[in-house]
């Protein structure tokens, strides 16, 4: 018990946000509260207070957690496909998770219908990052913006609607992960996987 005492405010910080994380996947946006992430992490409402301000500051950090390790996993799915060791399918999978089981797409939703949506800037934010460093010289710069912009609305619609969707229309789970992979694969060729016939 004294070591957790002794944690630096960066440390609580973060043992806190993978609590929040946690409580996000398993019960939902709405069970993320201060309370919730005290008894899991074994602190005080009011040490987490002093650390986040407030709910809506926990949700707000919360989603600036999920933006940066979701997006630097992208960017990984990303260099790895340019170098011929990864597909569309790969980065379109950890888009589309990171909405989904990840949690990012509940949170979104829960954010809007709150009325707090700017608790969501630090996830475009990390969007917004994610697309300079990956857009390497040459490339065409709209095509990337295009496609990210295409995978972060596809993703979120599943993540909300996706499986209700697909059944009302007769198609399988995951349909839209294929046609998003397509998608991507016509707007952002690379070397051998734009020869695949899509």
């Amino acid at each position: 018990m004294s070591t957790r005492k002794r944690l630096s405010p960066a440390d609580s910080r973060r043992i806190a946000l993978r609590a929040a994380r946690e409580i996000l996947i398993e019960a939902g946006p709405q069970a993320v509260t201060l309370k919730a992430v005290a008894a899991r992490v074994g602190r005080t409402h009011s040490n987490l207070l002093h650390h986040f301000g407030s709910a809506a500051g926990l949700q707000k950090a919360l989603a600036g957690h999920l933006g940066q390790t979701v997006c630097a996993t992208i960017a990984q799915a990303v260099a790895a496909r340019r170098e011929g060791r990864g597909t569309a399918r790969d980065v379109v999978d950890l888009v589309f998770d990171a909405f989904d089981t990840e949690g990012a797409g509940a949170l979104a939703s829960w954010m809007t219908i709150s009325g707090n949506e700017d608790a969501l800037d630090p996830i475009f934010e990390a969007i917004h990052t994610l697309v300079d460093e990956i857009g390497p010289e040459g490339e065409d710069w709209r095509g990337v913006r295009e496609a990210t912009m295409m995978l972060v609305l596809q993703a979120l619609g599943e993540a909300m609607i996706g499986p209700t969707l697909a059944d009302a229309l007769d198609l399988p789970h995951g349909h839209a992960r294929e046609t998003a992979a397509q998608q991507l694969r016509l707007l952002l060729p690379r070397g051998e996987e734009a020869k695949v016939p899509v």
